[in-house]
């Protein structure tokens, strides 16, 4: 739950998800429509597939073989995402790397990002009131330790901004407060200047259910947006922000306002910049941006945007932001249906 790709429960968590999964997900999933998509984990990427079949067979060398290349040419977006496409799968090799390689600034590195996967897998998705102290201790526990593996990658590799991205990860769930945050924040830009997932990750740090508001994760959305090149996936911030909005919004007020006409107005704004710009070509993966815009389009009502979107998706849907409307799969094969016939 760290980061982007597979990250996007961190970016749209707490109470306000599980609200929206209970109350939407009945009247939003038919057991009548299209068949669903299968969602695949390896984001249709042969790389990141073998990287995973790496991880499960323990071989260390094999991820180094795909991991270090991407560091060499200073591809830190993609270096970033292939770790956080392992950060979910368990197990004790990827915990235990710093053990056998102390010095290996990518052993540390995926090793605290797994860390920080593992932390927020012990203390859930609830909202906090409803986290145990025993499970706040173990998430805390393990953010610490993902910390202390993280540093020292830092010291390692000091031009590295991998590392960064999830330290500001991990300083929200241990509460060191925005200047932290965005202290680390800024250490990552200086060395990726526009890293999408350092950029998703300072986000969630300005919203509203970290302390934030909604005008600070706006505001966030659209600086990040004007300083970015022509088809950056930083776009994409922008229609997460209307999402979380939409989420932490009461039963039809939700629907109300992502069809407002300043709103779609945005959405078009930021996605003419990145998604739909000639010179989008994200290094990691376009289906993470494509998947947002496309469900943002889809509840503002303007289903030929967001049917152009599915076309450039194909079959390669990301489990969020779907998974908050109902079952991904299923919810974004019934969207792809409703754009086509009302495009």
């Amino acid at each position: 739950m760290s980061s982007i790709p597979l990250l996007v429960p961190a970016l749209i968590g707490g109470a306000a998800a599980v609200r929206a999964l209970a109350n939407r997900s009945q009247s939003t999933t038919a057991a009548r429509g299209p068949k669903p998509v299968a969602i695949d984990p390896n984001f249709g990427d042969p790389e990141l597939a073998a990287l995973r079949r790496a991880v499960l067979a323990e071989d260390w060398p094999a991820m180094e073989a795909i991991l270090l290349p991407c560091r060499d040419r200073d591809d830190h977006a993609r270096l970033t995402w292939l770790i956080s496409g392992v950060e979910e799968m368990g197990g004790d090799f990827l915990l235990g790397l710093p053990e056998k390689h102390p010095d290996n600034p990518m052993a540390r590195t995926v090793a605290g990002v797994r860390h920080v996967a593992w932390a927020w897998e012990a203390r859930g998705r609830a909202s906090a009131s409803h986290v145990q102290q025993e499970q706040f201790r173990i998430f805390h526990v393990r953010l610490r330790t993902a910390e202390d593996h993280l540093y020292a990658a830092v010291e390692l590799d000091p031009e590295s901004a991998t590392p960064w991205c999830s330290l500001t990860t991990s300083s929200r769930g241990l509460q060191h407060g925005h200047d932290v945050s965005r202290r680390r924040f800024e250490a990552g830009v200086r060395r990726a200047p526009h890293h999408v997932a350092l950029h998703a990750s300072m986000l969630q740090q300005v919203c509203a259910k970290w302390s934030g508001s909604h005008e600070q994760m706006h505001a966030f959305a659209r600086e990040s947006l004007a300083q970015a090149p022509p088809g950056s996936g930083i776009g994409m911030l922008t229609a997460y922000a209307h999402i979380e909005r939409w989420l932490d919004l009461p039963k039809g007020e939700d629907a109300a306002y992502m069809r407002r006409t300043e709103v779609l107005a945005e959405l078009k704004g930021a996605a003419a910049a990145s998604v739909l710009h000639p010179e989008f070509a994200p290094t990691e993966s376009p289906y993470i941006a494509l998947n947002a815009f496309a469900m943002a389009f889809w509840m503002a009502g303007d289903h030929r945007t967001a049917h152009e979107l599915f076309g450039r998706i194909g079959e390669h849907p990301t489990r969020f932001p779907w998974a908050y409307v109902g079952d991904a799969g299923r919810v974004f094969a019934a969207a792809r249906q409703e754009c086509k016939k009302r495009k």
